[in-house]
Order: structure tokens, then sequence, then C-alpha cells
């Protein structure tokens, strides 16, 4: 039965999420929407549960009347049937509904509501832009979308079923008093206005100061993960004690919200006591007073008291539910902050999927700043011919990465545009385009999963006899049998660690490169591609990067001139433009900025003084297919 509840509600909707709103209850009614009807029905089986508790006390007090005038020998005669009416509502009415109440809270609210709100947020933010990302911390990001999560269903749960209960139950007590006597509800209404202007004086105040405490939590994460994710940077400067205070200059703050809080509840709680304790003495003294007047029965004051002190002891709890009501309010405000956000980068409503025939590459007119005035890509023209390889080169902050970025669509250029095959890449698909692309970079991160998931991600279809020539064509299988990990995983189930922390520099390359083999996509990009291999490594990896390469549109960044020296063509990029273009002969009879840069890499790399023209000397080069070698310097014909 608690299986049919739960499986009311799916947890992960198919459903591509849409942006929620940023307004506070509009961003709740968002991911609350598709439940409202199960809310309604707890609403209306705390509603009954309320009304059903505040009847026993009128039960109470009719028994205790009914002791006062039966007689003992015609007790059971004269009032069995109202005694099994109320056995029946105590064993058998109470306990269904508190059923029927506690399977839609727990099994269809308390469990899937947030996981379908973490799974939705989750969705939503991972199709940010890469500025989105590189603006925050990762871990302040993650616990923005699980804190949230509760915090939403909190607000929602108190509002439906917390304060649902209470207002019908207040509504019911007062209610009874009013049947008893006036003059005894008068003092539980006048106890409601103070109780109600204790709650305005002070949940207010709760709320701002939990909005304040969830930012300060996030930001604790946020440096705590951050000090974590690049814990060999800790280490390597020996800086544990600068992460410590790092960490302690968010928890001061943190702490600071946590004293302005319980200051306020100690005050609370000193208050509430003080008027439940004026509420029960003048509800008390009434009641005796009219008892006394023949104004009302024994029962009427049973009633009333043992009501009061229910609500004596209930309004502890009933004042931190709200306080909790407005602590969460404040949690969701500051993360529909964060997951409420605009995304800055998304396809057109007509995007097509990139269709891609042959892999020529055209930058017309380019110009992008990262939203600056000027310093980066100015006006850039470039073409690339289906099949040519290409090297990017030029002195750091030319421009070289930016190319790679604009051209796998991370930013939107500000003027200009990129074509592939003829097709704007801001009018096809994202995911098209980047599944159109194979990069392997110099900064490789790897996720924390097994090194077959790793590999597998450039293909997810793929079959394990493709990923294991991936890995042999990498020159990853002679450490592959080596690889193990805690959970006593070896070789391509061995886990890697947070960004493959636990392997190489050369290992991770080496897994990198694997999975860029499996996508086999048709454009090639590779960002320092070798830089973490050794010489002797990166020889043995040539022949299987040239099968790579071949038939690909290629372009390669080296700062290691010598890799990219047989490529068909060189552009030398310098303050966002293009410098020099040619092949390597070409530009080193130049003499321009190409050949002082290649004049400058001696001793370890470069050996200029063999051969002519600085002919290559120990690092080896990278390859070009046969056929490919040799290309005209001069710009390749554009694209239609």
């Amino acid at each position: 039965m608690l299986a049919f509840f739960e499986n009311l509600v799916d947890p992960f909707p198919a459903t591509v999420p849409a942006k929620p709103p940023r307004r506070l209850f509009g961003f709740m009614w968002h991911y609350a929407k598709p439940i409202a009807p199960h809310l309604v029905l707890v609403s209306l089986t705390a509603a009954a549960f309320a009304i059903l508790e505040v009847a026993l006390f009128g039960f109470l007090g009719n028994l205790v009347d009914f002791f006062a005038a039966s007689e003992r020998a015609t007790f059971w005669s004269d009032h069995l049937w109202w005694l099994l009416g109320v056995g029946l509502l105590i064993l058998v009415v109470m306990p269904l509904v508190e059923l029927l109440h506690e399977a839609l809270t727990n099994q269809v609210i308390m469990g899937n509501f947030p996981m379908r709100i973490r799974w939705l947020a989750h969705r939503y933010v991972l199709r940010q832009s890469m500025a989105f990302f590189q603006d925050d911390f990762a871990g302040r990001v993650a616990t923005k979308v699980m804190q949230t999560s509760l915090a939403v269903r909190e607000v929602v749960a108190l509002t439906t079923e917390v304060l649902v209960y209470v207002t019908v139950y207040f509504a019911g007590a007062l209610v009874l008093f009013a049947q008893s006597d006036w003059r005894i509800m008068a003092p539980l209404a006048l106890w409601s206005v103070a109780y109600g202007a204790a709650m305005w004086v002070f949940v207010p105040r709760m709320r701002e100061i939990s909005e304040a405490q969830a930012a300060a939590r996030s930001d604790v994460t946020g440096r705590i993960v951050d000090s974590y994710t690049n814990i060999q940077t800790v280490k390597l400067f020996a800086h544990a004690a600068q992460e410590e205070t790092y960490a302690r200059d968010s928890m001061t703050p943190f702490m600071d919200t946590v004293h302005r809080q319980f200051r306020l509840v100690t005050r609370l709680n000193v208050l509430l006591e003080l008027l439940n304790g004026l509420l029960l003495v003048s509800v008390g003294l009434i009641g005796i007073w009219l008892w006394t007047a023949d104004a009302v029965t024994a029962g009427a004051v049973a009633l009333a008291v043992g009501l009061i002190l229910r609500l004596k002891g209930m309004s502890h709890w009933i004042m931190w539910e709200i306080a909790s009501l407005f602590e969460n309010i404040g949690t969701v405000q500051d993360g529909l902050e964060t997951i409420a956000r605009e995304h800055d980068l998304v396809d057109r409503p007509a995007a097509l999927a990139l269709a891609i025939d042959h892999g020529g590459i055209a930058f017309e007119h380019v110009r992008f700043h990262y939203g600056k005035e000027g310093g980066v890509l100015d006006d850039l023209s470039l073409t690339i011919a289906p099949g040519e390889k290409i090297g990017l080169v030029g002195p750091s902050g030319a421009g070289k990465s930016t190319m790679v970025n604009l051209l796998l669509r991370f930013y939107d250029t500000e003027a200009g545009r990129i074509l592939i095959d003829g097709q704007d890449i801001a009018g096809v698909t994202q995911e098209s385009l980047r599944a159109a692309i194979g990069l392997v970079s110099q900064d490789t991160s790897l996720l924390h999963r097994s090194v077959r998931d790793n590999i597998r991600y450039g293909r997810p279809e793929a079959d394990e006899a493709e990923i294991l020539a991936a890995v042999r064509a990498a020159k990853a299988d002679g450490f592959m049998p080596d690889l193990a990990d805690r959970g006593h995983r070896r070789g391509l189930d061995a886990h890697v660690g947070e960004r493959g922390v636990k392997l190489s520099g050369g290992q991770r390359q080496r897994i990198a490169i694997a999975r860029v083999i499996l996508k086999n996509a048709p454009i090639l990009v590779l960002d320092e591609a070798t830089s973490a291999l050794d010489s002797e490594v990166e020889a043995a990896i040539q022949d299987s990067l040239s099968d790579l390469m071949d038939g690909k549109t290629v372009i390669a960044i080296a700062h290691r001139l010598s890799t990219i020296a047989e490529m068909d063509r060189l552009i030398v990029m310098d303050r966002g433009r293009i410098a020099e273009e040619g092949t390597h002969e070409e530009l080193l009879a130049a003499g321009g900025l190409y050949a002082r840069l290649w004049a400058r890499q001696s001793g370890g790399f470069l050996d200029i003084g063999a051969g002519e023209k600085g002919q290559v000397g120990l690092a080896p080069v990278l390859p070009v297919p046969p056929g490919k070698s040799g290309a005209p310097g001069a710009p390749a014909p554009p694209v239609d």
C-alpha cells in the first residue's frame, strides 16, 4: 500500500526543465504545482485531524458532566452508545485519518518532492554557461541546489499542513469555549492577539537572519570545498594555516548570524512562557468563578483547563514552526538567486543539429573581449579548409584559447560569426556542435568515476572492444593493469579520484586522448595535447595521433613550436589578430614573430643549430597524415 503512495509522484520527470520565476512564491509554485492535488489532500487531512482532536476535549467535558449527573448503577446503560461512538472515533476514524495523512506526507511529499526539485534544478543549472560556473564556487552552487530543495519542501509542508492544522485547532477551541461561556473565551482571544503580535515582531527578524545565514553557510561550504579540491596546491605550498584562516574568515560571519538567531530564541521563549502562564491562570480563575456562580458546569471548566494545557504545550511548537517557515523562506530566497538565473547562452528557438559534410571552418570578422572594452580578439577572420591541419601559435594572451572557446560556443561572439560547413554555429544546437568537435586540452579533468566511464564519455554507446582499442591506441594499456582504488577495483574499473588526482599528469592525458579517439569527431582540437607527456611516451603515440587526425580538420595549439612545425599551415597570433601565416619554412624565412619565437626555444626542446632553418632537434613533431604535409601557406578558399 505504501508503495502505491510512493509512486504517485515521479521524482525524475523527463520534461525539459523550464526557468523558474525569480519571485519567491512564483518560484515555489513552479515546483509545487505538479503535486498540488496531493497538497490539498494533506491540508484536508490535517484539518480533519485538528477538528477530531479538539472534539476529544469536548468529549472530556461531557464525560465530567456525565459523572456529575449520572447514577453509578445506570451509567453504562445511559451512555453506552455515546461511549461506543467515542471509542469508534478514537480507535478507527482517527487512525485512518492519520494513516492517510502520514502516507500522503511521508510517502508522497517528504521524499519525492525535494528530489524532484533537485532533479529539475540540477538539470537547469547544468545547462548554464561556462561563465556561470567560472564566477562561483562549485560547492556553493551545489549547496544552493541541495538546501533550496529542502527549504521549498519545508515551506510548502508548513503552509499546507501546520498552518492549516493550527488555524483549525484554534478556531475549534474558540468555538468550544464560546459554547460554554464567552467569558472563558475572552482570555484565549486576548492571548491569540498577543501571540500574533509576538510572531509579527520576532518571525520577520528570524527570516532576515536566516537569509543571511543561508548565504554565509554557502560561502563556508564553497571555501572548504575549494580547499579540498585544490589540496595538492595547498600542500605543495605548505599553506594549511592560510587555508584555515581563509575558511575562518567565512565562518566568523556565519557564527555572527548564529548568535543573532539564538538571542532572539531566548527572548522569544521567555515571552511565550509568560504569555502561556497568564493564559492558564486567567482561564482557570475565570472558570472557577463562573462555576461557583453556577454559570458553567464542571465539565466546561475541565474542558477549558485541559485545552489550555494542550495549547500551552503547543504554543512553543507552533512558534518554532512559524519561525522555521520564515527561516526556510529566507533559504529559498537566497537559493533562487542562483537557481533561477536566465541561461545566458541558449539555443535559438529554431536551432537545428549541425550537419557535417566536410569540416570546413570559417571565422568571419570575429570580435570578442569577455565583456570588456577590448584586448582579446578584434576583427579576426580565418578560413580553414576541410581536412586542413593548422597550428595556432603566439605569445600567452594572444587569443588562441579564446578562438577554441568560441568555436565550441562556450561563449557567443560579440561581433562577427563562426561557420562550420557554411552553418553559423550560433544557429545550431550546442550539443550537436560539441558532438562534432573532439578536444584534448592541457588541463585534463576527469570525472570521479571509473577509467572505463571516463573513456566511454567520448561515445556512451561504445562496446568493450572499442574501449580497449582506444586504450591501446592512446598507449594507456601499459599502466592500466596497475591501477587500483580503495574499493579494490582494478584496471578499467578503478576510480580515478576527483578531477583524476589519483593519476599522474601523463596518465590523465592518455585517458583523455583515448576518450577523444573513441569519440572520433570530424573536427579535432589539440590544445597542448601532449604537454603532460614525456618525450618517450609522446613519441610512442605519434602514430595513434596521426591515425586520429587522418581525414579530420585539425586545430592544434602549442607553445612548444616543434610539436606543430609540420602542420599544413601555421597561424601566428598576436594581441588578438593574425600576425603571420604560412608553413614552418615560410615563416622562418620571413624572419618575423614566428622566427623570433622559434629562435628563443632552445636548450632541451629545440636544437636550432642543427640543419637548415632550425631543423627540429630533440622534441618530436606532431605528425601529419600522409599527403597532408607541406600544404601551401596561402589561405584556403572560403567555404560555401
